[in-house]
């Protein structure tokens, strides 16, 4: 369990988060993701990632139950810190990362996903930020990049979710398939670019990035800046502790 990192043939590396029971990862899980990430795409060997989860979903953000256990604002900061790490680990990887969505991807996860160079999933994934219903903000900035503006402020304001099928109707899936297939799909787009030359494919990562409209890690940390105040005020703390109330008395 944690986050493990497999070489598979043909140069593609693929790296696993498991951390049950939802995948909602620890400050120090996203520092581990982070260095997972950098490192793969560091090793010359590599010629793409592909990054995916096992359980129940790909993602639901960050351990809110860390954070409420935890004296004082350190696991806040850290959270804040460690999600930054992890989604410029996925921008910045040096070969492009293909990311393989079931289930649930919520919070932290469209971070992740929407930082990715090519999102393929299951036809049982969803995606959306519940941020404002936990006295949060932050990753509007990615989920920017998987649907329309407008979309993307009703599903901020609104805590909606939207499926697989729509977001390839948007462009930013590339396919949609059968949960037990989505593995050798992510496998087989990874290994096409895998394929092309490696001292290329690093180029046109690097160029692309470099052409992005969005500076997409100094407009997360402008947005992180709004969680902070929402904390000063209180409803942060407030929502995240009805919600791990909410999950006792579910008994979850």
């Amino acid at each position: 369990m944690g986050i493990s990192t497999t070489s598979r043939p043909g140069g593609v590396a693929e790296i696993v988060v498991d951390a049950p029971p939802v995948n909602a990862l620890t400050v120090q899980g996203w520092y581990d993701l982070a260095d997972a990430v950098t490192a793969a795409g560091r090793d010359p060997a590599t010629g793409a990632v592909v990054l995916r989860a096992e359980g129940r979903g790909f993602n639901a953000g960050v351990d809110i139950k860390e954070m409420q256990s935890t004296e004082g604002h350190t696991a806040l900061v850290g959270a804040n810190r460690g999600c930054h790490a992890a989604f410029a680990a996925v921008y910045d990887c040096e070969v492009p990362v293909v990311a393989a969505v079931h289930g649930f991807c919520l919070g932290g996860g469209v971070g992740l996903v929407g930082n990715a160079d090519i999102v393929v999933a299951s036809d049982d994934a969803f995606f959306g930020l519940p941020e404002v219903d936990r006295g949060a903000l932050g990753a509007a900035t990615h989920l920017a990049r998987l649907v329309p503006q407008h979309l993307m402020r009703a599903m901020v304001y609104t805590c909606r979710t939207v499926t697989a099928a729509e977001l390839h109707h948007h462009g930013s899936v590339l396919e949609v398939v059968a949960a037990e297939k989505l593995l050798a799909t992510a496998l087989e787009v990874a290994g096409t670019i895998a394929a092309k030359d490696r001292y290329v494919i690093r180029r046109a990562k690097e160029s692309l990035n470099g052409i992005d409209p969005v500076d997409v890690k100094r407009s997360y940390r402008y947005e992180q800046g709004f969680t902070y105040e929402l904390n000063l005020v209180g409803a942060g703390d407030a929502h995240r502790e009805a919600f791990v109330r909410r999950g006792r008395e579910d008994g979850r």
